[in-house]
């Protein structure tokens, strides 16, 4: 479909997880797997999680865990555990597909920026539903994280657009509050009724 130059010029960035992706399903899944409650899994987990974010390898980040959980870790229980995180982090939701799917057709440009580690950075350029976007920028990439200021000019570069030309959307209030100083069109994701509502607003999508 043909798109004016005002609307070509125009693309929609996504995080990832709480967004595209659910949240909570990870440590769930995790805590079953390594047989302990999910309330004492979530703070090793959320601890580490930033360096790992920031580009450490899988095996820093799963002996670390192990480390604080008391618990040693083959490199076996290292591979499926970050399996089974990848998988979790790495699932559309359906919800956010359907959205995706009306831009989609419409033509509209999409990306993704997200905090998250290389192994699941690998996972979401593997899987067929991100061929739909046209730049995936994550903090492994970059080695910096979300609200950092910077993050917002380096995905300028890799986006080749201009930060009014970028309507976003993100779950952290802070990512949101970043990147609006930074010029980007920024949203706070509540789900995406709301943000189909957003698009047409933005003039992105037909209301």
């Amino acid at each position: 479909m043909e798109r004016s130059q005002s609307e070509s010029s125009t693309i929609v960035v996504w995080d990832l997880g709480g967004v595209l992706a659910p949240s909570g399903r990870a440590l769930g899944a995790l805590a079953a797997a390594l047989d302990v409650p999910e309330s004492g899994l979530a703070d090793p987990y959320w601890a580490h999680r930033d360096a790992y974010d920031l580009g450490a390898s899988p095996d820093e980040y799963w002996h670390r865990i192990a480390k604080d959980l008391g618990r040693p870790l083959n490199q076996e229980w290292v591979d499926r555990l970050d399996r089974i995180d990848t998988e979790c982090w790495s699932g559309l939701a359906p919800e956010s597909a359907d959205l995706l799917a009306r831009l989609t057709h419409r033509g509209t440009p999409l990306g993704i920026l997200s905090n998250a580690p290389d192994s699941l950075a690998t996972a979401v350029r593997r899987a067929s539903w991100s061929d739909v976007f046209e730049t995936l920028v994550f903090s492994s990439d970059l080695g910096l994280m979300k609200p950092d200021p910077l993050v917002y000019g380096k995905t300028d570069e890799r986006l080749g657009r201009a930060p009014s030309d970028v309507v976003f959307f993100d779950d952290r209030r802070e990512n949101v509050a970043a990147a609006r100083a930074h010029g980007w069109r920024a949203h706070v994701w509540t789900g995406a009724g709301t943000a189909a509502a957003v698009l047409a607003q933005e003039g992105v999508l037909d209301g």
